[in-house]
């Protein structure tokens, strides 16, 4: 997948001082941490080591990409609501149970079912073309013959704004932002059919929010204002979007028909708890998760297939390998991610009056690609800690704040709870994201056993070390 594969190993510790306290630039902090943490930080090279040795040499990882494979295999795509997704999730309860961890549990969460049905875009003017098309998730329906209506393309919400309702009353509106970054880029998605329909548009396309097409479109989750007219939304591919841009430069009149047939309703999943209870405090955790359902193109082999099963495996590995940390390593499988954080919106609610326990809190949900490093939020102490911690891994220390890391986890990180998710070379993700692209063909072993090796590692160290992880 990726130009280069990096191999994780372990170097000796930075040599220490004989100062009180050592002073170190990591990105944007400075640190200053006591040196008697900073050498108990170091003495956990050898257990650091031990835990990635027998997962990457020793054969465990080989058998947890085994394990992770044919997840993907048999259950494909596991859409929020379905059948297949609580078959998935009953699976990897059972998997847990039959790697030596009975402290499963599962807890029950209410979440959307939107199922796809018929979708095309025909083209009738400036000629007939037939429009590869997928509906951005909770679109209503068109009416059966469809709409038909002439198109205007939009480069941005400032356009929009700027352009007289009566250009785009009755029309179909296409955003035609192009990819700068995903988060720049993914509120035409999820805010463009609101903002379209306000001006009086009767449907609404975006340009996939991708930086790369082989004619793919790419679908993800929209989200209605309340008191505004739903129209149907979705996305279209690059080239496509392209086209019609041209089309309107040269004064073409563009006129499409588009057909969108869906069905919503509620329905019943869970979240999956894997506990690996701590030998000392029980009682706090250090969280490691990922998201089991996807969207309902491809195989959500990376999004978050990858992310899921290193969650699962550390304790799961932990446990194998006879090491209880002090403190309960917890992995969760949040369900209903991809719809809106419906899963981890429901944990965090049912134990509210329990966040105090959460010492810290990891996610992996933007590829299993060739592991980095962690994305870290939280204080300026938490953050010396977890660069200290980071030194263990080194080539694999790189720390960043982009201050909102991980999708599910953003949730608890709002409340003042430290987490981080997984930095890895993931410059391909959105070239896949979303899309049919989404196979185990994006995924490569190396990458995700190295990944499952810092991840196990890491949450061992975090849950061990004698100290909880400051908040203030």
């Amino acid at each position: 997948m990726y130009l280069m594969i990096l191999t994780i190993f372990v170097l000796t510790i930075h040599s220490l001082t004989n100062a009180k306290y050592i002073v170190n630039r990591y990105d944007d902090i400075k640190c200053n941490l006591d040196t008697k943490l900073i050498n108990e930080i170091a003495s956990y090279k050898n257990v650091t080591r031990m835990i990635m040795d027998e997962i990457i040499a020793n054969g465990h990882g080989h058998n947890m990409y085994q394990q992770y494979s044919n997840f993907i295999d048999t259950f494909g795509a596991r859409p929020s609501g379905s059948d297949i997704l609580e078959k998935s999730i009953d699976h990897m309860i059972n998997l847990t149970i039959q790697n030596g961890l009975p402290t499963v549990q599962t807890e029950e969460v209410e979440v959307p079912l939107w199922v796809r049905g018929h979708e095309s875009v025909a083209m009738i003017k400036p000629h007939p073309k037939n429009i590869a098309v997928i509906g951005l998730g909770s679109s209503v329906s068109t009416p059966p013959e469809g709409i038909t209506a002439e198109v205007i393309v939009i480069r941005s919400f400032k356009e929009l704004e700027k352009t007289d309702d009566n250009n785009i009353k009755g029309k179909i509106v296409l955003f035609d932002a192009h990819y700068i970054t995903y988060g720049n880029t993914v509120r035409y998605r999820s805010q463009g059919a609101s903002k379209a329909s306000k001006k009086g548009a009767v449907a609404s396309l975006i340009r996939s929010i991708t930086p790369f097409s082989i004619y793919s479109p790419h679908t993800g989750a929209q989200f209605y204002e309340a008191n505004v007219t739903k129209i149907p939304t979705a996305a279209i591919t690059l080239e496509d979007a392209d086209l019609l841009r041209r089309f309107q430069d040269q004064g073409e009149k563009i006129i499409l028909n588009i057909k969108m047939f869906n069905i919503h309703g509620l329905k019943k999943s869970r979240n999956t708890i894997v506990d690996l209870k701590g030998k000392e405090y029980p009682e706090k955790f250090v969280i490691v998760s990922g998201h089991i359902d996807s969207w309902d193109v491809g195989q959500g082999a990376m999004d978050d297939g990858g992310g899921m099963i290193i969650s699962w495996f550390a304790p799961v590995i932990l446990n194998l390998l006879h090491l209880k940390p002090r403190r309960t390593v917890r992995a969760i499988l949040w369900t209903s991610e991809e719809p809106g954080l419906i899963g981890a919106a429901a944990y965090l609610n049912k134990h509210i009056n329990e966040l105090s326990n959460i010492n810290f809190i990891m996610e992996s949900d933007e590829g299993t690609f060739s592991p980095q490093g962690l994305d870290v939020a939280g204080s300026n102490t938490a953050r010396c800690i977890i660069a200290e911690i980071l030194k263990l891994f080194s080539p694999v220390d790189k720390m960043t704040n982009s201050g909102g890391p991980g999708s599910d986890i953003t949730l608890f990180v709002e409340k003042g709870i430290p987490g981080a998710s997984l930095l890895n070379e993931n410059e391909r993700y959105f070239w896949f994201h979303h899309s049919e692209g989404d196979t185990m063909n994006v995924q490569n072993n190396v990458d995700v056993i190295d990944c499952a090796a810092f991840w196990a590692a890491i949450s061992y160290v975090i849950a061990d070390i004698s100290i909880d992880i400051p908040r203030h």
